[in-house]
C-alpha cells in the first residue's frame, strides 16, 4: 500500500503566501494558494496510488476532490509535522507539498515506484526539497532538519545518504513563494488553475479597480 500525502496550509487570506504580498493583496495570494493547491491534488488524484492523504493546517474546503484521507498536521516545527505525517504511514509513502502546481502524475509515477529504491528526493530550485518518499518511513530522519533555509535540501539528501538508503532523484522543480516563482511557475505551467489565476492577476486589463 504506497501513499501519496500533500502536506498543506487551508488557503485563508494572511495565513498563506504572504510572502506575494506585495505585489499581490492577501485575497489574491490565498487564491494562489487554493489554485495551487487544487492543482496539486488533481495531479496526486490522477497518479497511481493506493491511498491519499492530505496533511492539513486547518479545515478541507470545496476544492478538495473526492478520494482523499484528511488529517490533521501534528508538531510544532515543520520537520516535526513531516515527521509525524510519515510516522503515520504503515508502508511506503510519498509526501509532496502544495508550492508546486506545475506537478503532474507523470512526474509523480516514478516516485511510487520502491522497487529498486529506498528513497526518492525531489530537490527544489531554492536549496529546499518538493518531495520526499521513503519505502519504510522513519521520522527520525526528518527531526531536527532546519526547514525553510537554502540548506535545507542538502541536509535532508545527507540524512539520507547517512542512513544508507539507496536514493532515486526527481527533476528540480521551483517553489511558488514568491512573485518571481509565481510568475516562472506560471510560465512554465500553462493551462492550469494557478496559471490562469496568475495570468488574470497581472493582467492590467484584468485586475479589479
Amino acid at each position: 500500500m504506497t501513499a501519496l500525502l500533500v502536506i498543506a496550509k487551508e488557503p485563508v487570506a494572511g495565513r498563506v503566501k504572504t510572502r506575494l504580498t506585495p505585489p499581490f493583496t492577501p485575497a489574491e495570494a490565498a487564491g494562489l494558494a487554493r489554485a495551487a493547491l487544487a492543482d496539486t491534488l488533481d495531479a496526486v488524484a490522477a497518479a497511481p496510488a493506493d491511498r491519499r492523504i492530505l496533511v492539513l493546517d486547518g479545515s478541507p474546503g470545496d476544492w478538495l476532490p473526492a478520494g482523499f484521507e484528511v488529517v490533521p498536521q501534528r508538531g510544532r516545527g515543520l520537520d516535526e509535522r513531516l515527521a509525524a505525517a510519515f510516522a503515520d504511514c504503515a508502508g511506503p509513502a510519498l509526501l509532496i507539498g502544495m508550492d508546486t502546481p506545475q506537478v503532474t502524475p507523470e512526474l509523480l509515477r516514478p516516485a511510487l515506484d520502491f522497487g529498486s529504491h529506498d528513497a526518492w528526493y525531489g530537490p527544489a530550485a531554492d536549496g529546499g526539497f518538493w518531495a520526499l518518499g521513503l519505502a519504510a518511513p522513519d521520522p527520525a530522519l526528518l527531526l531536527g532538519v532546519p526547514m525553510s533555509v537554502p540548506g535545507t535540501g542538502a541536509v535532508q539528501y545527507g540524512r539520507l545518504r547517512a542512513a544508507g538508503l539507496r536514493i532515486g532523484r526527481l527533476p528540480v522543480l521551483r517553489d511558488v513563494d514568491t512573485a518571481p516563482d509565481a510568475h516562472e511557475v506560471s510560465a512554465t505551467a500553462p493551462g492550469t488553475r494557478f496559471a490562469t489565476l496568475h495570468t488574470s492577476l497581472t493582467n492590467p486589463a484584468d485586475r479589479p479597480r
